[in-house]
């Protein structure tokens, strides 16, 4: 028992969990304690100014009737872009999963380009689709142009959000083909032989065989493309900017007041307001994903 252990004593374990659990309460747990009593203070980004305790009325401003037009377009567009995004994603990686776990010639350069968007970074990405949708002589200007057609693209508030979930899926979806591999290659081929020679339709051997053997799988992709997708405000900043009200999200709300960008908007006003936007954003994150990861549990018992 001993000799399977990989420290001959306790002592060095204890010793790397305890950095690692320092580590995490320094850089996680105290950041996320302090953003919280921040959220009850009228904090200014301006040096020498008084801070001052005002409780809870940076949250009654966030639900307040002079606020809460803006507060509820950014919950809309933040569960609309979650749930868009996430469905989508989810759906198009299992397909291009399964698709690339064929025999095919060259499986691993078409892996390596679905992988690739990943790691090009926000900044590549949005200014790829920047040059892609430029209203002036981008590749979609010119064939609307063909049809007599002409549009903003991330300019029109009717259009905006959907391409930047268009974006979002191309950015991340190869991260989810990569899990969804995984999952496929851990199926044994005895079960699909079992199930043609029973006489199972190739339907009937992904609904009964893939999809329950693909739960954890399934589990993990939808957990990460929430959580990525009510967090995310960086490819919705690069593409549309901070003042486009159809497309602010939530984390592009704490952005913009924390940090400035809006018009209106300044380092010496909002602060406190913007940890306080922060933590509802946290509530929403966690009762979101508690309740997914809930239901697909759930789901994964039942299958």
């Amino acid at each position: 028992m001993s000799q399977s252990f990989p420290f001959p004593r306790r002592g060095p374990v204890r010793l790397t969990f305890g950095i690692g659990l320092l580590i995490l309460t320094v850089f996680g747990l105290v950041p996320a304690v302090a953003v919280l009593a921040v959220s009850f203070t009228d904090l200014r980004g301006l040096p020498y100014l008084p801070v001052h305790w005002v409780g809870i009325e940076n949250y009654v401003s966030f639900f307040s009737p002079a606020k809460w037009s803006d507060s509820l377009n950014a919950l809309r567009n933040t569960l609309i872009f979650a749930v868009v995004s996430t469905v989508i994603q989810i759906v198009l990686a299992l397909a291009v999963a399964i698709l690339l776990n064929r025999p095919l010639r060259g499986r691993n350069f078409y892996r390596a380009v679905v992988f690739m968007p990943t790691v090009l970074g926000v900044t590549v990405t949005g200014l790829v689709w920047s040059l892609m949708f430029n209203v002036t002589g981008g590749p979609a200007a010119s064939i609307l142009s063909l049809f007599g057609q002409q549009s903003a693209f991330f300019g029109d508030p009717k259009i905006a959000l959907a391409l930047v979930i268009v974006v979002q899926i191309w950015m991340v979806v190869g991260i989810s083909v990569i899990i969804f591999l995984s999952g496929l290659q851990a199926i044994p081929e005895d079960l699909y032989e079992a199930g043609s020679i029973d006489g199972a339709s190739g339907w009937q051997r992904f609904r009964f065989i893939t999809i329950p053997m693909l739960a954890p799988s399934i589990t993990a992709n939808v957990l990460l493309g929430i959580v990525n997708a009510l967090q995310s405000y960086q490819l919705t900043y690069v593409l549309t900017g901070p003042n486009n009200k159809s497309t602010q999200v939530l984390s592009l709300l704490v952005y913009v007041q924390g940090f400035g960008g809006a018009s209106g908007t300044t380092l010496s006003q909002s602060q406190g307001y913007a940890a306080a936007i922060s933590m509802v954003q946290f509530a929403i994150v966690g009762i979101v994903s508690l309740l997914a990861l809930w239901y697909l549990r759930k789901r994964e018992a039942k299958l």
